[in-house]
């Protein structure tokens, strides 16, 4: 799903990776941690051939939760030890009603309408009192879709369907949890097409298939693939910054209007060959000096700035649209650059709303998993 829309703070997640590392126990299961996940390999279409199980690509953390007894672990894909940032997972995991498991699956932050991507990554905190205030604010919760472990049997030799089989019959210890849920999963093509389809709105970030013929392979990329939407917004160039060196466009500011009516600063492209750039500069140099952002912009107006300063942008008349591919849309912008498509001159500035990327409030997949 999407993350909720709002203004997340630059040092969310700001920290490396080996800060969260951390020694594990020891565990007495046949699965000890750090243990890595079976991985997906991307692909451009969902396959269509028999044999294939299909089920939503949460954008969250991938987790391992492991429980022996009284020990509950929580191991990222890196391997990195997570539990002490979710606490009110380890207690999920404490309540059901089995000593020993190893479970695979999705950490995710509901928002009221969707998924929120930047709540999860403040999530990550090296103070434990914040942790502690925002496991209350912004609880998480634990999606599972693959289960390895239970009691001393060890499942990962099993095929997925098998797997699968033992999954469903586990999941009915943890159906009353508020906390861990079981993530959806089926063999029906038409339905995978239709979390494919339906994802701008509804917030699925794709579908994974996975062979059913195929056992738990820790680390590898041959027994499932991954398929990402690919998302497209058709957007108002309300900015440019130049490039570098060369006296040529670096990258187009892009802006959406606001329920307000104001055109907020939400991403760049900069996505073009270096005879793009020449003919960009003869495209926005008629336009310099028009009134830019009128919402949100990106820091204030610069249009005294030297022009080998790719820092510093400059305000155009918001009349060009342009259609482009993006990838995440959290916080009020793009997560990444996007990539330039094409010139939409059929479309009308006022037409690039954000509710095009923001997700669709009466329509929308968390009762997937529960509210």
């Amino acid at each position: 799903m999407p993350r909720t829309s709002h203004k997340a703070k630059i040092s969310s997640g700001a920290i490396p990776a080996e800060a969260l590392e951390a020694q594990f126990p020891k565990l007495n299961l046949p699965v000890q941690p750090p243990y890595l996940p079976e991985e997906a390999k991307s692909v451009a279409e969902i396959p269509s051939d028999p044999g294939w199980l299909y089920e939503p690509k949460w954008d969250g953390f991938r987790c391992l939760a492991f429980r022996d007894q009284d020990e509950i672990v929580l191991q990222s894909k890196a391997g990195q030890p997570l539990g002490r940032y979710f606490p009110e997972l380890v207690a999920a995991l404490h309540e059901i009603p089995e000593q020993k498991f190893v479970l695979d699956g999705e950490i995710v932050v509901p928002g009221k309408t969707s998924l929120d991507f930047d709540a999860l990554l403040q999530r990550i905190h090296p103070a434990a009192s914040r942790i502690r205030k925002l496991s209350q604010e912004t609880p998480a919760q634990y999606l599972v879709f693959d289960l390895l472990v239970e009691r001393t049997r060890n499942l990962t030799a099993q095929h997925l369907s098998a797997r699968r089989m033992a999954l469903l019959a586990f999941a009915s210890k943890f159906k009353d949890s508020k906390r861990v849920k079981l993530s959806p999963a089926t063999t029906d093509l038409q339905m995978a097409q239709r979390w494919m389809s339906e994802g701008t709105s509804s917030g699925l970030d794709g579908v994974v298939a996975k062979r059913l013929d195929c056992e738990y392979t820790p680390g590898e990329r041959t027994a499932m693939v991954k398929i990402k939407r690919i998302r497209t917004a058709d957007c108002v160039v309300g900015g440019f910054r130049w490039a570098q060196k060369g006296g040529q466009v670096g990258s187009l500011l892009l802006g959406l209007y606001n329920h307000s009516g104001q055109l907020d600063h939400v991403g760049f492209s900069s996505s073009f060959t270096k005879d793009e750039r020449k003919k960009l500069k003869a495209i926005v140099k008629p336009l310099m000096n028009g009134e830019g952002f009128t919402g949100k912009a990106p820091g204030g107006p610069s249009r005294w700035a030297r022009e080998d300063r790719n820092t510093e942008w400059f305000p155009l008349d918001p009349t060009l649209v342009c259609e482009v591919q993006y990838d995440h849309f959290s916080g009020g912008r793009f997560r990444h650059g996007t990539k330039f498509l094409r010139w939409r001159p059929e479309k009308k500035p006022k037409q690039c709303t954000m509710e095009q990327v923001l997700p669709n409030e009466e329509e929308h997949f968390l009762p997937l998993i529960g509210a």
